[in-house]
């Protein structure tokens, strides 16, 4: 008789687990996409083409300086942001690349920055700004900060080193020109026929 009501109490806690689990509806994609479009029009004003010098600074106090371009366009209806950045040596020659996507969760309330650049990948959390947007990327005891301030026509951002209980070292600035629009990454895409 134990036995029995061991079961059926066991069937009754599967039954519960599976009932709730039917009465949880997948949120209304329509809805999702819609917050998602909204929240990304914050950062529309980093849509184009750009270019203009970056100039990172070594620990040893080294300067590399390059031409840096970045590309940037809504895609999945406006409700991501699709980024490339290349940089170029004086010769013409790349000295950097990287890919990534802006994305907003609404469940969280986030913009999230996945990042893939010079071998490395993560994902980070973009803070939009009044006139721009910063993100951190964590590195031990470190964080690298972004700060990015976009007013019309010109782009400027810079990196520093943050140490705990030290004053931020700057070692990246750049400054540059929005030359176009663009219509990367959403045209070219393959038809049904």
């Amino acid at each position: 008789m134990r036995r029995c009501k061991t079961r059926l109490v066991a069937a009754l806690v599967v039954f519960g687990i599976c009932q709730a689990a039917f009465a949880q509806q997948r949120p209304d994609p329509a809805r999702l996409i819609a917050a998602q479009q909204q929240a990304m029009q914050k950062l529309a004003f980093m849509d184009g083409v750009w270019r203009g010098q970056a100039t990172s600074t070594r620990p040893s106090g080294e300067k590399d300086v390059i031409t840096q371009t970045e590309r940037i366009g809504p895609f999945l209806d406006g409700s991501v942001k699709v980024i490339e950045g290349r940089g170029y040596h004086a010769d013409g020659k790349p000295a950097f690349n990287s890919f990534g996507t802006i994305s907003f969760d609404p469940a969280t309330g986030l913009y999230q920055l996945r990042s893939h650049a010079q071998g490395n990948a993560g994902m980070f959390v973009l803070t939009p700004l009044p006139d721009g947007f910063s993100w951190d990327i964590p590195a031990g005891p470190m964080i690298l900060r972004y700060t990015a301030t976009i007013k019309g026509a010109v782009w400027q951002e810079t990196g520093e080193r943050i140490l705990p209980g030290k004053e931020p070292v700057r070692f990246f600035e750049m400054t540059l020109q929005r030359i176009g629009n663009t219509d990367w990454p959403a045209a070219g895409a393959i038809g049904m026929k």
